[in-house]
C-alpha cells in the first residue's frame, strides 16, 4: 500500500545539509524531538482556544510540514552522527503520539463536527502507531505501512486545516472525511498486524 512515508529518503537528502550544520552547532536529536512536541501542544492549545474561528487553522498545515522536517531531522541526528538511545526511542514514539493527538483534536471544536468521530480517529491513530511499534516484540521491524501512517495523517489534516482555515464551512463534509479517515486507520493497524507477523 502507497504512503507518503515512502518519500521520506528523498526528504531526507534534503535535508541532510541542514542536519549537518546542527550537528555542527551541537544539538541533540532528543532536543529536536522534544522541540517539535513542545511547539505542537503550544500549536495546538492556540487553535483550540481560538475555536470556532477558522483562520487558527491556518497554523496546523503551516506546523505539520515543519514538523515532519524535525521528525526526520531527529531521526538522521540518531543515526547518523551516533546519537541513538533508549531514551530517544521512547521519547520519538511517545512525543509523535502526544503531538499528534494534540493536533488533531482541535477540529472536534469545529461548529457541526462531531466530538466522538474526531476522538475516535485520535484513538484509532494510537493504535495504529502502538501496532506498529509491537512488530519489534514479534521479532519484525517497526512497522511504518499505511495508508494512513504518521506521514499520511500529516498530509491529511494539513490540507484540512487549511481548508478550514480559508473559511470553508466545516460540516458536513469534515464528518464524511474523519469516517474515511477512520476507515483507512483500521485498514493500516491491519497492514501493520499482517506485515509484522509474515516477518517473524
Amino acid at each position: 500500500m502507497i504512503s507518503i512515508y515512502s518519500l521520506k529518503p528523498r526528504f531526507q537528502n534534503m535535508l541532510r545539509p541542514l542536519v549537518t550544520w546542527l550537528h555542527a552547532c551541537g544539538t541533540t536529536a532528543n532536543q529536536v524531538t522534544l522541540a517539535a512536541a513542545v511547539v505542537s501542544l503550544l500549536i495546538a492549545s492556540i487553535v483550540a482556544w481560538k475555536a470556532p474561528l477558522a483562520w487558527p487553522f491556518l497554523l496546523i498545515p503551516v506546523w505539520m510540514f515543519m514538523r515532519m522536517a524535525l521528525n526526520a531531522i531527529d531521526g538522521m541526528l540518531a543515526r547518523e552522527f551516533g546519537q541513538q538511545s533508549r531514551l530517544g526511542a521512547y521519547l520519538n514514539e511517545l512525543c509523535d503520539v502526544l503531538a499528534d493527538s494534540a493536533l488533531y483534536l482541535p477540529f472536534a471544536l469545529l461548529p457541526g463536527v462531531s466530538p466522538l468521530l474526531v476522538v475516535c480517529v485520535v484513538l484509532m491513530a494510537v493504535f495504529s502507531e502502538y501496532a506498529g511499534v509491537l512488530g519489534l516484540m514479534v521479532g519484525a521491524t517497526r512497522r511504518y505501512d499505511g495508508p494512513m501512517g504518521k506521514s499520511d495523517r500529516a498530509a491529511v489534516f494539513g490540507l484540512l486545516g487549511a481548508i478550514v482555515g480559508c473559511g470553508v464551512t466545516a460540516a458536513p463534509w469534515l464528518n464524511i472525511v474523519f469516517c474515511g479517515v477512520l476507515a483507512l486507520l483500521m485498514y493500516t493497524i491491519f497492514n501493520r498486524v499482517q506485515r509484522g507477523l509474515s516477518h517473524t
